[in-house]
C-alpha cells in the first residue's frame, strides 16, 4: 500500500558525510511525500558492526520502512533477514533492507547502481581484463555489474585470500567457468600490467573515504593504458582518482553509483518511480562536482 509519509536510514561506519538522507528526502518532496532519513552510525553509537542485526530488529520496532546498509555490514546483514532477492542471494550482500508485511526483506542496488553508471560514464572502455581491489559486499556487486556489462574476464584482489576465492567461485558460477580469478596483492603488478590497453581497475575498497584516506595500491602501479573506476564517492575526488589522472588514466568517480543505486532505493522503499537524473543532478550540486563523468 502507497504511504505519503516514510522513515528510513542507513547503517554503516563512518557514514557522517553520507549524502543519502539528502538524496532520499530531496526526492521525496519533489514527490509530494515526506521522508525522514535517519543515519545509524556504528561509530556514533558505540557498537560492532555484528550488532547490525539488533539494529534492524530496533528500526523495525521503531516504526521504519526500510534501511540502507553500508559497509562493513552487507554482508553482515544477511543472517538476520527474513528473505533475499534473487540478486541479493546471489551476491550474499545487501544494501537495501524493506521492512514488508512484518518481513524484513534484503535487496542490492548497488549492482544496477554502478552498471549505469560506468556505461554512462565509460561507455568505451574496454572490458577484456579487470582487475578489481576489494571482495566485500560492494565488491561482490560492482564484480556482478561488471561481468554483465561484458567483462571477458574479472580478477579480484583482496588482502584475506579467502574472502578473493570465495568471490571468485561465486562469480564464475554465475557466469561461467574462467569468468573470474582470485589473486593476493602482491601480483598487482603484472596484473595492471597485462591489462594495458585491453582494461582497467575497479576500486571496492573503503580506502579513500573521509573515515579511511589514503591510497589502495602504490601510485606507481598507474599507467596511461588503464582506466580507474571509483566506488567511493566521499570524497568525490580521491587520492586513487588523483593519482589516475596524473598518470594518464581515464577515470570514473564513485558519484554515478551512488545516485544511481540510492534511486533503485528509492522505488523499493516507496513504490513510486524516481527521477534518477534528477538524483544525479542533486549529487553534483552536493558535491560541488562533476559526478560520474569520464575524466
Amino acid at each position: 500500500m502507497l504511504k505519503d509519509s516514510y522513515l528510513v536510514g542507513l547503517i554503516g561506519s563512518g557514514i557522517g558525510p553520507s549524502l543519502s538522507p539528502a538524496l532520499h528526502e530531496r526526492e521525496a518532496a519533489r514527490q509530494g511525500l515526506r521522508c525522514l532519513y535517519r543515519l545509524l552510525d556504528l561509530d556514533t553509537i558505540g557498537v560492532p558492526p555484528e550488532a547490525v542485526g539488533e539494529l534492524l530488529r530496533a528500526a523495525r520496532l521503531l516504526g521504519f520502512d526500510g534501511l540502507n546498509i553500508t559497509h562493513p555490514c552487507k554482508r553482515l546483514v544477511v543472517a538476520h533477514l527474513d528473505a533475499l532477492d534473487p540478486r541479493a542471494e546471489a551476491l550474499g550482500a545487501v544494501n537495501t533492507v524493506v521492512f514488508d508485511g512484518g518481513r524484513a526483506v534484503g535487496h542490492n542496488t548497488d549492482v544496477t547502481g554502478f552498471a549505469t553508471a560506468f556505461a554512462r560514464g565509460l561507455p568505451d572502455a574496454p572490458l577484456e581484463r579487470v582487475v578489481q581491489l576489494g571482495a566485500g559486499g560492494a565488491g561482490a556487486a560492482v564484480a556482478h555489474a561488471t561481468l554483465t556489462l561484458g567483462a571477458g574476464r574479472v580478477t579480484v584482489v583482496d588482502a584475506l585470500p579467502e574472502r578473493a576465492d570465495g568471490l571468485a567461485a561465486s562469480l564464475n558460477r554465475s557466469f561461467g567457468p574462467g569468468r573470474a580469478a582470485a589473486a593476493a596483492p602482491d601480483r598487482l603488478p603484472e596484473l595492471l600490467a597485462a591489462a594495458d590497453g585491453g582494461g582497467g581497475l575497479v576500486h571496492a575498497t573503503p580506502t579513500g573515504m573521509a573515515a579511511h584516506p589514503g591510497l589502495p595500491l602504490p601510485a606507481g602501479l598507474l599507467h596511461p593504458g588503464l582506466w580507474v573506476a571509483e566506488v567511493v564517492y566521499r570524497p568525490l575526488e580521491t587520492e586513487l582518482l588523483r593519482a589516475a589522472r596524473a598518470a594518464g588514466c581515464a577515470t570514473l568517480d564513485g558519484g554515478g553509483m551512488a545516485a544511481f543505486q540510492a534511486a533503485d532505493a528509492f522505488r523499493l522503499f516507496t513504490g513510486r518511480e524516481p527521477d534518477s537524473a534528477r538524483m544525479l543532478a542533486d549529487l553534483t550540486e552536493l558535491t560541488g562536482g562533476a559526478v560520474g563523468a569520464p575524466q
